[in-house]
């Protein structure tokens, strides 16, 4: 089973996530997704693995969501997708990736579901 985790290194909940990762000792790729941010295929397939729908992946409470003036509610699946391929910084964090699942991190704890 391949595993990536989609971590940002200054969020708390990310570095919790990637501890549990660390001390189940599965073999997993870690993502630092704001320098390499995942495309919007990518995104399409963690969204599926998620179970969400994609504008539910997006963090509402970010500056640069709330300079946009779009409401969450009414962005389409596939305008979400563009945005936090080209936002990467409004997506949910962390998010960790199976072959077959995926969890939001938050709380850390729902990493547990994937191990």
């Amino acid at each position: 089973m391949s595993m990536k985790i989609y971590h940002n290194p200054r969020c708390s909940k990310s570095r919790q996530a990637l501890a549990i990762l660390q001390d189940s000792k599965v073999e997993f790729e870690v993502i630092e997704y704001l320098t390499n941010p995942p495309t919007e295929q990518e995104l399409r397939e963690i969204i599926a693995k998620l179970g969400i729908a994609a504008r539910d992946l997006i963090r509402q409470k970010e500056d640069e969501f709330k300079q946009l003036g779009v409401k969450q509610d009414v962005l389409s699946h596939d305008s979400a997708i563009t945005l936090m391929a080209n936002e990467p910084k409004l997506m949910e964090r962390p998010i960790v990736v199976t072959d077959e699942k995926a969890v939001i991190g938050r709380p850390p704890e729902n990493v547990f579901d994937l191990l």
